[in-house]
């Protein structure tokens, strides 16, 4: 191998000791399907990795189909911010209106970050309902990863 190129097969983490895995993100997203089951909604259910990027997505029968990127865009909001979006949505309802005119930031309940062990792993993010019905189903999502 020549001086200076990485091979990518030995700088790899071993695989879920820091990352969200496909099991983990099918995982979360089966629970977070079952609570949306439950109550009788439908929804769109996205899970990222740390960097945002898309590992699995769901979209029920019936979901509108303007709840997937809703539901893609919560998921990597709640990663890049570190923080569930509920937060952001609470801000720019007590006036920091200025949060909405953010580039690819999704200010509404239902986005939540994955984190093991004080480790962001990634996050998930639920369209479909209401704001708070959406917060309810990730939750149910965040639960299954523990």
């Amino acid at each position: 191998m020549p001086t200076g190129i990485i091979d990518p097969r030995t700088d790899l983490p071993n695989p879920g000791d820091f990352m969200l895995t496909l099991d983990d993100a099918q995982r979360i997203s089966a629970a977070a399907r079952a609570a949306a089951l439950e109550h009788g909604w439908t929804m769109v259910i996205a899970v990222v990795d740390d960097g945002g990027h898309l590992i699995t997505l769901e979209r029920m029968d019936g979901t509108q189909k303007g709840s997937v990127r809703v539901a893609e865009q919560k998921a990597r909001t709640a990663i890049l911010f570190k923080r569930p979006t509920k937060l952001l949505e609470d801000a720019v309802l007590k006036g920091r209106t200025v949060m909405m005119t953010l580039p690819d930031v999704i200010c509404l309940e239902g986005g939540v970050p994955l984190v093991r062990d004080g480790v962001y792993l990634g996050a998930i993010g639920v369209s479909g309902a209401t704001s708070a019905e959406d917060g309810v189903v990730a939750a149910r999502g965040v639960a299954a990863l523990a």
